[in-house]
């Protein structure tokens, strides 16, 4: 106990004395968590629109007045001639392409229908398909006002109707920040309980402190915990700091229990720090460390949940985030922020992540003896 002590000062006296860790696990999360959520917004906005106007009619101008009065489009160009307009959309220049063919007016009169022709850039899948779909809904309502326009006002209400009422829980005004930022703080989480403990334990092989610290009568446990502790600590710190920013400068709590977050924060602390120790038993350097670090965050970013919902993804992708630990966390730590679950509502997921943290530690503790032995 007075050997793992020992070791638990120095470690902290070595994480201090480097502003770089310092700054690495306590000031770049900060920045993240801030900058990130304003970055991400997932709300398509100032979709680029190209109208080929060949009817120049008044129907035509008001429906280009109707796309153009909202926030969600720009109208970059006005001609008739297709063929520009391709050229500008494969100059990147617009998004979307709107024909209004001639005689638009003229059917919509006098056979009360007319057809427009959307083509949209799929280069980004994401943008062509909310364009178009938000573009659709917008000629949908102006075919709507043009048909109430139309027919007398006794006559529009005796027409059947199906009237829509709708309520959306847990996140009522669609607010991305309250979406983005516990995930974002999950993986921030994570990035200092793993790869920061993995990094710290390769430059004491680097270094060769390793090699003298296995010669003393530190035991291997001691060395183990010595070097995980202090990441597991700072994690904890890491959280708290994230949360503190997250209702400063977004204003979002947790409507859960807070002791909930810290509960889920301990273990999964100790699984994935067991991820960072098993990496340290195969990186023999830094740079080492550091590309099996690049790796496994893209998988964890990508398939755990923060942008894309694991839902949504291929069966074989969600067999794999089975068996990743942000998956878990980023759904445990936005349960608790938005929907305000409580620690027996999460009970299964708290099971998984001790699951996780057994076995990444015994692989890690049983790897480090094969390299040692």
């Amino acid at each position: 106990m007075n050997n793992l002590i020992i070791l638990l000062r120095k470690e902290f006296r070595q994480i201090f004395r480097n502003p770089t860790i310092l700054r690495m696990i306590l000031v770049m999360p900060i920045m993240q968590l801030i900058l990130i959520p304003f970055a991400a917004d997932y709300e398509i906005k100032n979709i680029l629109v190209s109208v080929v106007d060949i009817d120049h009619s008044d129907y035509s101008r008001r429906l280009i007045q109707k796309i153009t009065a909202t926030d969600y489009f720009k109208l970059v160009e006005y001609g008739t001639s297709y063929q520009n307009s391709l050229g500008t959309v494969g100059n990147s220049r617009a998004d979307i392409i709107l024909t209004i063919p001639a005689n638009f007016e003229r059917d919509l009169v006098r056979e009360s229908k007319a057809n427009v022709h959307l083509a949209a850039d799929a280069v980004n899948g994401v943008r062509a398909g909310l364009g178009s779909s938000y573009l659709a809904q917008i000629i949908v309502d102006f075919n709507r006002e043009i048909r109430s326009d139309w027919l007398p006002v006794n006559q529009i209400s005796d027409l059947p109707q199906v009237e829509i009422t709708s309520a959306n829980w847990y996140n009522p005004h669609f607010d991305y920040h309250l979406f983005m930022v516990p995930g974002i703080l999950a993986i921030l989480v994570t990035m200092v309980g793993s790869f920061m403990a993995a990094l710290n334990i390769v430059a004491e092989k680097e270094a060769g402190t390793i090699e003298q610290l296995n010669v003393t009568p530190l035991k291997k446990h001691e060395f183990i915990l010595g070097k995980l502790i202090p990441f597991w600590i700072l994690g904890l710190v890491s959280i708290s700091i994230g949360m503190v920013v997250a209702y400063i400068v977004f204003g979002i709590v947790p409507l859960g229990h807070y002791w909930t977050v810290y509960c889920f924060a301990a273990v999964y602390l100790l699984s994935v720090l067991g991820i960072g120790l098993l990496l340290s038993t195969f990186a023999d350097t830094q740079q080492q460390a550091t590309l099996f670090a690049f790796f496994f965050m893209m998988v964890f970013i990508l398939m755990g949940g923060l942008y894309t919902p694991i839902e949504s993804m291929p069966t074989w992708a969600q067999w794999i985030a089975t068996f990743n630990p942000p998956a878990y966390f980023i759904k445990i730590i936005r349960a608790v922020f938005i929907k305000g679950s409580s620690f027996g509502d999460l009970l299964p997921d708290f099971y998984k992540l001790i699951g996780f943290a057994i076995v990444f530690n015994a692989l890690a503790i049983l790897n480090y003896r094969k390299r040692t032995a």
